[in-house]
C-alpha cells in the first residue's frame, strides 16, 4: 500500500531532483548524466511505458520513452525541436499544492498545481501524476501530465 506521506516524499524528491539539474547546469558541470539519472530514479521507464505529457510541449505533446523525457528536461534533441530544456530555466524553487491525492493499493494519483520560481517570477502549472510502488517498495511515476492553466 502506498501512503499519502510517500506521495509527498516523492513529490519533494522530484522537486529536489529538478533543482539539482539546475544547479549542475548553472555550475557549468555535465548535466546530461544528472538529468538521465534523475529520470531513471523517479520515472518508471525501466518498468515499461510511462505516459508523460510535459508542460511546454505542443508539437510532440506525449512522450512515452525516456529519450522524449530527457529532451524535455534538457533540450538539444533534433527529434524534439521545440524543447528548450525546462530544467535549464534557472528554477530556484518548486512548490507543490495538491488539490487531492487518491490512494489505491500500490498506486496513487495526485492532482493540483505546482509552482516554479526563477528570477523572472513564479510559473503556475497544473499537474496530474500517477505513482506506483513495486514489490520492493520503490515508488516511481507512471503518468506525468502537466500544462499551463487555461487562459481566457
Amino acid at each position: 500500500m502506498i501512503t499519502k506521506q510517500e506521495v509527498l516524499d516523492v513529490q519533494e524528491k522530484w522537486a529536489n531532483g529538478l533543482l539539482k539539474i539546475v544547479e549542475t547546469h548553472q555550475s557549468n558541470k555535465e548535466f546530461t548524466t544528472e538529468s538521465s539519472d534523475f529520470i531513471d530514479d523517479i520515472y518508471a521507464y525501466d518498468w515499461g511505458e510511462v505516459l508523460f505529457k510535459p508542460t511546454l510541449a505542443s508539437d510532440s505533446q506525449f512522450r512515452k520513452d525516456k529519450e522524449g523525457a530527457l529532451s524535455y528536461f534538457i533540450g538539444s534533441n533534433p527529434k524534439y525541436s521545440e524543447d528548450k530544456g525546462f530544467a535549464l530555466k534557472g528554477w530556484q524553487k518548486v512548490r507543490w499544492e495538491n488539490a487531492g491525492i487518491q490512494l489505491l493499493d500500490d498506486v496513487a494519483i495526485a492532482m493540483g498545481n505546482y509552482y516554479f520560481t526563477n528570477s523572472e517570477g513564479e510559473l503556475k502549472v497544473e499537474f496530474t501524476f500517477v505513482f506506483r510502488k513495486d514489490n520492493t517498495g520503490k515508488i516511481k511515476i507512471v503518468l506525468h501530465d502537466s500544462h499551463l492553466p487555461y487562459q481566457k
